[in-house]
């Protein structure tokens, strides 16, 4: 039984390295691509959520508002996946909450069904933005960490 046990704590000790060495590496480029991914869309013309809000929420021409947004994205998610601008990205990523709350006092109508518990579409795309913002929180809490051989931080 202690052989047993034994084996499954070196085997845990072993993911758990993995883990250490490639999660946070993981994390900032999955975050980045998704945010490249998603910021595509708008300027190729494709509908998402926030192309509805920028017709709803943002003042001026909606659809030069939903490319800046587009945009922006696209260069958050860059500054994620290049690790010495993960500090821009924070920054970028700062700028752009607050439109993102606003978005919950100027329009609650269109951000949920019944507040606070039933939110629509578009609000749920904002509160999955809340959630990959403080994510990437997570990301910039591991910049001064100082680097390990093999460690892809």
């Amino acid at each position: 039984m202690n052989a047993l046990f034994d084996r499954a704590r070196a085997i845990d000790i072993w993911l758990i390295d993995i883990f250490l060495r490639y999660a946070h590496w993981l994390h900032r480029v999955s975050v980045g691509l998704l945010f490249v991914w998603f910021g595509l869309l708008k300027p190729l013309g494709h509908d998402t959520t926030t192309s509805i809000l920028a017709h709803t929420v943002y003042w001026g021409d909606s659809h030069t508002v939903m490319l800046m947004l587009g945009w922006w994205e696209v260069l958050i998610g860059i500054c994620l996946i290049i690790r010495p601008l993960v500090r821009v990205a924070i920054v970028l990523l700062l700028i752009r909450l607050p439109g993102v709350l606003l978005a919950f006092v100027l329009q609650p109508e269109i951000c949920f069904y019944s507040f606070p518990f039933a939110p629509t579409p578009e609000g749920q795309y904002l509160i999955k933005d809340l959630v990959i913002f403080i994510a990437t929180l997570a990301i910039a809490g591991h910049l001064n960490t100082e680097r390990k051989p093999g460690h892809h931080y």
